[in-house]
């Protein structure tokens, strides 16, 4: 299976099952799919009224030498491991702790119900934090890096859990041998001087949620009583990054329909002083009148390109910035896992409610049907959990033809669920943003060499 894009002087011809992606010239670009399926000749034939016949010959000759090398025109290696891959021990590498089901802001597009998750208000006991390092540590088995993400409503609202969990864990890192992560979610109202200082020493990487420009930020994301968010948590996120040190961290927002203009929102955060930065397309049913709308898909791909040509002008004056969803590696890449199966909802990650219930993850929290187990009992729900494990790009019908399987892995399953009602679907407006994304990513790679 190839695919092939153009983004601005580059030609782009990738091989989706080996992973290759080649830069060429106009002749090649041409003939590309036509060579896989016609004689040379034949294809000097169809092109000659437009090309020079020995520039048609010698392209032929360039795209078979790439098939005999196994970098163009390869078959599906990855479709006879799902066997083996289905029957992997399962391993949790990280949990979600939901230590705050509660928050100080109001966002309209909070899929947890404004921090109360379809069920009422709490915050996580530090018996129950506790229990879930001890849980991660028992089943992680073999591996020694695992991670703790702190989550909410806002995890600030129960900060005292937070600083007693990571002093357990780190005494259970002596005892065990493993290595924990931490990484941090927060609406930044709570923010102050000494938490900044302990976010960063202890936490790997800070989510910080903005959504950009003032008027678009407080317009979703006002505070409990209505007022502006922006003007109190800006000046906490400048400062809590400027003291990082350079240690991982993002800004993480979200667009929805009222502003679809979404890049001059990745511009004001970049300006601001934020060179890590993440804008996502709001996930919400069609009712919604912030939803993403299937006629909003044309600007909105248009807007992923003026993004990356932005990207790709300052890039070219020593002013880059990372876009989170342009960030991707064609060399190393995902391990096999990672590419059939994403995230590994269900199975490697799990999220933990304050009263210690388990679930496939953060965005299926509530949701009865769902619940797996508890961090004293284990997975219990063991029928559950074989269905995230059955979940990869091979039981999708969808994603077995499409370009992109190996790069999105299949997509979100909890959209999928929400728009379908089963996880082994796709969301649809999720999947033509991500092959624009995708596409922008490796085209500024393709500018940049």
């Amino acid at each position: 299976m190839i695919h092939q894009f153009k983004f601005e002087n580059s030609n782009i011809l990738m091989d989706i099952h080996s992973g290759s992606v080649h830069i060429v010239d106009e002749v090649t670009y041409a003939i590309a799919k036509e060579a896989v399926i016609l004689s040379k000749e034949a294809v000097v034939e169809k092109f000659k009224g437009t090309y020079n016949t020995q520039e048609i010959e010698e392209a032929y000759d360039e795209l078979m030498e790439l098939k005999e090398e196994g970098m163009l025109y390869t078959q599906d290696q990855y479709e006879t491991l799902v066997p083996a891959f289905l029957k992997r021990e399962p391993v949790v590498k990280a949990l979600c702790l939901h230590v705050a089901h509660d928050c100080n802001l109001k966002c309209r597009y909070c899929f947890a119900g404004e921090g109360e998750y379809h069920g009422h208000r709490g915050m996580m006991s530090l018996e129950v934090a506790k229990q879930s390092v001890d849980f991660i540590i028992e089943n992680s088995k073999h591996r020694k890096n695992i991670e703790i993400d702190f989550f909410g409503g806002e995890p600030l609202m129960n900060w005292e859990v937070v600083k007693a969990t990571v002093e357990y864990a780190r005494q259970r890192e002596k005892e065990t041998g493993k290595n924990f992560r931490f990484t941090m979610t927060t609406n930044g109202v709570l923010l102050n001087d000494e938490i900044i200082d302990y976010l960063n020493e202890n936490m790997y990487n800070v989510v910080l949620s903005l959504d950009g420009r003032k008027e678009v930020n407080d317009h979703m994301r006002p505070t409990a009583n209505g007022k502006s968010s922006y003007d109190v948590i800006l000046p906490k996120f400048k400062k809590l990054v400027e003291k990082r040190g350079g240690k991982q961290y993002y800004i993480r927002g979200t667009f929805t329909h009222h502003n679809l203009d979404f890049m001059e929102d990745v511009k004001h955060m970049n300006n601001e002083g934020f060179d890590e930065v993440s804008v996502e397309p709001v996930v919400a049913p069609s009712t919604a009148d912030y939803a993403i709308q299937e006629d909003d898909l044309a600007l909105l791909c248009a807007e992923y390109e003026k993004l990356a040509r932005y990207m790709l002008e300052k890039t070219k004056k020593g002013e880059g910035f990372n876009f989170f969803h342009f960030m991707i590696d064609l060399e190393g890449g995902p391990c096999i896992h990672k590419r059939l199966a994403g995230c590994g909802s269900g199975t490697e990650y799990l999220a933990v409610t304050p009263e210690g219930d388990l679930f496939p993850c953060h965005q299926f929290v509530g949701m009865d049907e769902f619940k797996m187990g508890t961090v004293y009992e284990g997975v219990t729900n063991h029928e559950m959990r074989s269905k995230f494990e059955k979940c990869n790009v091979y039981s999708k019908e969808e994603c077995k033809s499409c370009w992109a399987k190996f790069y999105c892995s299949g997509g979100c399953a909890a959209n999928s669920y929400n728009f379908h009602g089963d996880i082994h679907h796709v969301y649809e407006i999720g999947c033509s943003l991500q092959k624009k994304r995708l596409e922008c990513a490796i085209g500024l790679k393709a500018e940049l060499l």
